[in-house]
């Protein structure tokens, strides 16, 4: 049985909504002191990118209302096939300045 392809936008929303909470009051300096924090944002980020790349297979049209889908999949990518080269402040850019708008996108997509 194949799974309802908006569970795969709920799964990459719950991911942004711990991003959200993992980078709150945090600045780039204590993020990259922390490692736990990195690790933990990094693996918020492969389930976007696999829950969005999961999306794209299982309905096309949906996937495509998500801006920058290909860049968002390349990225989880980037982070596991790449992870000894990880850039931190790519990471942290992407989860302040990037993050909010796509967490509003998958918020529109889901409602009724």
């Amino acid at each position: 049985m194949q799974r309802d392809a908006r569970a795969y936008l709920w799964d990459a929303l719950q991911a942004a909504e711990l991003l959200r909470e993992f980078g709150e009051g945090q600045d780039f300096a204590g993020y990259q002191a922390n490692a736990m924090l990195r690790s933990a944002v990094e693996r918020q980020f492969e389930i976007i990118g696999e829950a969005l790349n999961q999306l794209s297979k299982a309905d096309f049209e949906l996937a495509a209302q998500v801006p920058d889908l290909g860049r968002i999949v390349a990225f989880r990518n980037i982070l596991i096939h790449g992870y000894a080269a990880v850039d931190d402040a790519l990471v942290w850019q992407v989860l302040t300045d990037r993050l909010p708008g796509l967490t509003d996108t998958l918020r529109g997509l889901l409602e009724p």
